[in-house]
Formats: structure tokens, sequence, C-alpha cells
């Protein structure tokens, strides 16, 4: 099978296909015919700067396909069953491929209204969202909830989450994509390049902090006790700087969670959770995908289909 291997740390050139075995699935696992995979901005913060152990390595952990082996002991799902996950994070896992081994349990079956390219942008993005929303901030009906760079993959399906769940969203990002996070349901949205957020914003009840530094450039905005969640970025003393000022402020790392992945299955058949897809590529032009990813302008997910 292909698979999409790195021998050095780099730039998008460092990632090259591969023919490799296919894996058998161990106890527990399952063997899964990738049909798509997600691109997420960790796998070239990893692909540049490690993190996955000696090289080389496979970045890639979104993914949707079929089932086409099982472990021994595995109960939950059988052959051709079509699923969607994020297996092993933040161990490697190989998702860049045609073929991928996953524990069960990090995998949920894939809403039978996604297809395959939409429910692998889920599943890293989804669950970051809706870890950082509902998991550690418990946000409730009525809140008001800040959420940056809402047109980006986690920005987007936040704003859903948020909404499913009754909050009053207040969205970030620039002009040309207001109308789009106004379709996502999100109540004001601020372009963030014409104005300082900090100035037209008020009494916040959850920040959904992207970066470090929207903590400490944005925590005048939040009501006190206010909750800080911060997804990436965030060292210790910024979190700590955050508490000291009254905030209660978490950093979190998402994590495989089939309940989670069920929940976000389920919000996506009632209609009230939709992935968009900027572009999809072949597995072959994995390279063209990071440097369209690195660039930062992306709405919604980029997708390899092997």
């Amino acid at each position: 099978m292909r698979r999409i291997m790195q021998s050095r740390l780099g730039g998008p050139d460092v990632l090259e296909v591969v023919e490799v075995d296919v894996p058998q699935p161990g106890p527990t696992e399952v063997l899964v015919e990738v049909k798509a995979a997600g691109v997420n901005p960790v796998d070239w913060k990893i692909r540049t700067g490690g993190g996955l152990g000696d090289l080389p390595f496979s970045v890639g952990w979104d993914l949707s396909g079929v089932v086409t082996a099982v472990g021994a002991g595995v109960t939950r799902f059988k052959m051709g069953d079509e699923v969607f996950g994020m297996p092993r994070f933040p161990a490697e896992a190989g998702a860049y491929a045609e073929f991928v081994t996953a524990p069960s349990r990090h995998l949920a079956l894939k809403p039978p209204g996604l297809d395959h390219p939409q429910a692998a942008g889920l599943p890293l993005a989804g669950l970051t969202a809706w870890q950082a929303l509902v998991t550690v901030a418990g946000v409730t009906a009525g809140q008001r909830v800040l959420i940056p760079a809402a047109a980006g993959g986690v920005g987007h399906l936040a704003v859903q989450i948020a909404k499913a769940h009754g909050a009053h969203v207040i969205a970030t990002a620039s002009g040309a994509k207001h109308d789009f996070i106004r379709g996502l349901g999100a109540d004001e949205v601020i372009d963030y390049r014409s104005s300082e957020v900090s100035t037209q914003v008020k009494d916040i009840d959850v920040l959904v902090a992207t970066v470090a530094g929207q903590i400490r450039g944005l925590a005048e905005v939040l009501v006190p006790g206010g909750r800080v969640v911060a997804l990436n970025g965030a060292d210790a003393e910024t979190v700590q700087w955050a508490a000291e000022n009254g905030l209660r402020a978490d950093f979190m790392l998402v994590e495989p969670d089939r309940a989670d992945l069920e929940r976000l299955a389920s919000l996506a058949e009632e209609g009230r959770l939709a992935v968009h897809i900027d572009r999809v590529f072949p597995l072959g032009q994995v390279v063209d995908a990071h440097k369209l990813g690195e660039e930062g302008r992306t709405t919604g997910k980029i997708i390899l289909t092997p």
C-alpha cells in the first residue's frame, strides 16, 4: 500500500509517498481502508518540529473509511462498517495512507449523512471544539462565547457546537468570511483586521483561545471568573497569569474518545453540525495540501483521498 512518510524534519517537501506492507490489526484493533484523511495544523507542526520519536515517521490522524479486518476481542465493529475517528493521538497513527490500524474504541460509525471527506474532516477539529466547549468549559444556554479564527477547522465547528448548546456566539474572522460564519449560526462576527477585538466585545463567559497571545490580549473582555480554554501554544506561565487575573483557565489537548465522536455524529445527523471542505487533494499531492494549509487562509478543512 501507499503511505506518506518523512525521513527528516522540514518543509512540505520532506513528505514522500512510499510503498509499505498493509498492516495487520492486533487485539482490540481494526484495519480500516482509508477513503479520506483530514489535514490539520498539528500535522505540519510535527512535520517541522518532531514529537513522534525517531525518524522516519508519518503524520496524520483524521480518517474515514471502511473496516476490512477485525482483530481479536473486537465487538464494536464488523467488516464492511464505515467508521471515522482520530486514532492513537498524540502517538503516531499514519492516517495519510491507504490502510490504517486503529484501536476500535478510538473510532465510531460514520454518520450516514456525511460522505467520507466530510467525516474525515470532523474528528480532530470536532473533538477539540467539543472537549473545549462542553467537557472543559461546560457551556450552557445563554452564555456568551468568543471564538477567534472562526472560519478555520476548529473554529467553524466550535461555532456550531456552541450554538447547539444555546450559547450566544461571537466570532472573529476576516471580512470576506463573515457571511460564511453567520451561515453557521454566529450571532456576531468581528473583523479582527479592521479593529481591535477587545474594543468590540464585552461580558464574555467563555473564550476558546487558539494561541497563547489571545489570552492576555482578550482577558479584559471576560466577566469576572470567566472561562478560558487554551487549545495550543499556551504555556503554564500564561495559564497561571490568567488564573491570577480572576479567570478560570485550562490548557487542553484533544483526546480520542468514541463517546464524543458519537455525540458529534448525532449532531451531524440532526443537521446541526456540518463540515466545510475547503479543498480535496489526492494522496500524492500531500505536499500541495500542506503548503495550502500553512498559508493559514483556508475555510474549514483540507482533505486527502487515497
